[in-house]
């Protein structure tokens, strides 16, 4: 995922607005309602210079004509704009931020989508701290973003272009002189807005790798008291610390000159008002009333670009909360529902490998492929074990089953059909897994059990449980079923934790089984409970046992040995010791140690 800064050119500007655009299509009547009551905020701003103007103008031309009723008149009519003006602040303020709120809303429950569909590839290679930043932090400058943009453009649209018809009606070539300093304003302020926005960059990726930093340490805080090595993850915290406030600094200083180019400019405009002003009332080239109207209309039209400028700063925000939602929504769904896909019903459990092979995307030029060329046949109901060495793809050879990895030569077939014709939650839901490292869900045990089918009845959850020998161990817990598991499952122990997601597995009931080395992490009393729960579960299954402990498979139909060279042998564990080769080595070593 990359996270290197860079100025955006218009073209991938214009790519990120096509990111976020279609976030508004739904609440136009809302944005055009937002619009409308910006421009009657404006109303205010431009009238007032007018009323003042005609004032003074007759204060000075014709005294007579000012009178208290004229006065009460022009203050009345200001108040009456003053409070629509309120009415429409009003409705800006809670009902447009709602709206962005909306907009923040719908891009996160997008990405959770496309994060929840991408594969495990992008996993493997994606810090999960730098995930929540993205999904959190990145889209909560959305808000003002999607509020403000079209709001803050359309306004000081409206303010420049009236105050400069009004000016021009005033006097033209006073109003030539003040606006030709705005594009002179303008490039001074974006000389610091490129690297803003790039400090604002870099620091979402910094923070991003805080918490992923974070996430690691407290995940694996038994790890760290374990080895005494608080001061140690201290320390790399206080690293990435560093890093962050480095690149924050980069950023103020970015910003400061930013806010400060826009203040020198404030004043030049104003002087240039004065000075030449005062020149053309010399020359009876202005009125005075003309000039306070000019001073008035400068002042809002300054008031208006700062806003505009300072603006700046949270559309570099906005845009790079964009960028980095784009990032993800950009990553490829590489395995998805093929067109036409069917569902998976009615499964019997027939899994054939025709001629099989497989290769990470991200391996090394000229690596070896993990699988290749496999041919195998497992009929319904049957149990094989793999065993072999590590690295041999025996976890990978499983996980394409499901379809966690799409193969890159051959095809896989179930029931007579090739996998990819199904579609992919059928295909996952005929399958259940049993893995080494059980993930329990930070809620109760009823909610871990549920997960296998949810919105299962408690009659069922128990039902499991029992079939995986938990029930009795659950009820023993302080508050049964409704025991809070803690994070991970650490208020468990690793034999309650791996029968609580066997009893996931057998409340989902799946024909199909992938036991992923289940009780190779357990002690000999956890092994036996779990290898019995696992027997009972295994019944009528077509199931592919990962074995570390050899002696957990001996009963399986067919045992598979996989070496870098593919399936070696094959066949019971009787005939596979009798042929004395890899499986028998193998196997005499494990009994040794």
């Amino acid at each position: 995922m990359q996270d290197t800064p860079r100025k955006h050119s218009l073209s991938e500007t214009l790519r990120l607005m096509r990111h976020f655009l279609p976030y508004f299509k739904p609440r136009l009547p809302v944005l055009a309602l937002d619009l409308f009551c910006a421009s009657l905020t404006t109303v205010c701003d431009l009238v007032l210079p007018l009323i003042v103007r005609h004032i003074t103008s007759l204060g000075a031309t014709n005294l007579e004509a000012l009178t208290v009723s004229l006065v009460i008149r022009l203050s009345a009519l200001y108040i009456v704009l003053r409070i629509i003006d309120t009415a429409a602040n009003y409705f800006m303020q809670s009902v447009g931020h709602v709206m962005g709120t909306h907009i923040e809303t719908d891009m996160r429950r997008d990405m959770f989508a496309h994060l929840q569909a991408l594969p495990h590839a992008y996993y493997s290679r994606t810090k999960l701290g730098q995930l929540m930043s993205r999904i959190t932090t990145d889209l909560f400058d959305i808000t003002e973003f999607a509020h403000h943009c079209p709001e803050e453009l359309f306004i000081t649209s409206i303010k420049v272009v009236a105050a400069f018809i009004i000016l021009c009606h005033m006097n033209v070539s006073l109003t030539v002189i003040i606006f030709a300093m705005l594009p002179l304003m303008v490039f001074c302020s974006a000389k610091f807005a490129g690297p803003m926005q790039r400090a604002f960059k870099r620091q979402r990726h910094e923070l991003g790798e805080i918490n992923a930093q974070v996430e690691d340490s407290l995940s694996g805080i038994r790890v760290v008291k374990s080895f005494a090595n608080e001061a140690v993850e201290q320390e790399r915290f206080a690293v990435g610390n560093r890093q962050y406030l480095s690149v924050k600094k980069v950023m103020y200083h970015n910003m400061a000159g930013f806010h400060s180019v826009t203040r020198l400019f404030d004043g030049l405009m104003y002087i240039l008002v004065v000075l030449a002003g005062a020149l053309y009332m010399i020359r009876g080239r202005i009125t005075s009333a003309d000039l306070v109207a000019y001073l008035l209309y400068v002042t809002t039209l300054l008031a208006s670009i700062r806003r505009l400028v300072e603006f700046t700063e949270q559309y570099q925000r906005g845009i790079t909360g964009i960028e980095r939602f784009a990032e993800v929504m950009e990553e490829p769904v590489t395995i998805a529902d093929l067109p036409g896909a069917k569902e998976l019903t009615e499964v019997r459990g027939d899994v054939v490998f025709e001629n099989v092979s497989f290769a990470y995307d991200d391996a090394a030029e000229g690596a070896p492929a993990v699988l290749s060329h496999i041919n195998l046949h497992v009929k319904p109901g049957e149990s094989v074990a793999l065993v072999g060495p590590s690295g041999s793809g025996k976890t990978t050879l499983c996980n394409l089953i499901p379809r966690f990895y799409e193969v890159t030569g051959g095809r896989i077939l179930l029931d007579g059909e090739d996998i990819t014709h199904y579609t992919l939650s059928s295909l996952r839901r005929q399958i259940g897994t049993v893995q080494q490292d059980v993930y329990l869900f930070s809620g109760t045990v009823l909610r871990n059990i549920e997960y296998g089918r949810p919105g299962a009845s408690r009659e069922d959850v128990v039902r499991a449980a029992k079939l995986a020998g938990a029930h009795d161990f659950i009820m023993q817990l302080e508050n049964g079923y409704e025991t809070y598991c803690g994070e991970h499952g650490v208020m468990l122990s690793g034999g309650q934790k791996q029968r609580i997601s066997i009893a996931r597995v057998f409340l989902k009931s799946p024909p199909l089984l992938i036991l992923d080395e289940a009780t190779s992490a357990l002690d000999n009393e956890s092994e036996r409970l779990v290898q019995r729960s696992l027997e009972t579960l295994m019944k009528g299954r077509t199931t592919f046992t990962i074995a570390h402990r050899l002696t957990t498979i001996r009963n399986a139909d067919t045992i598979l040995v996989l070496t870098e060279d593919g399936i070696v042998e094959q066949g019971s564990h009787e005939a596979l010791m009798a042929k004395k080769g890899k499986y028998y080595e193998l196997y005499s070593m494990y009994r040794e140690n």
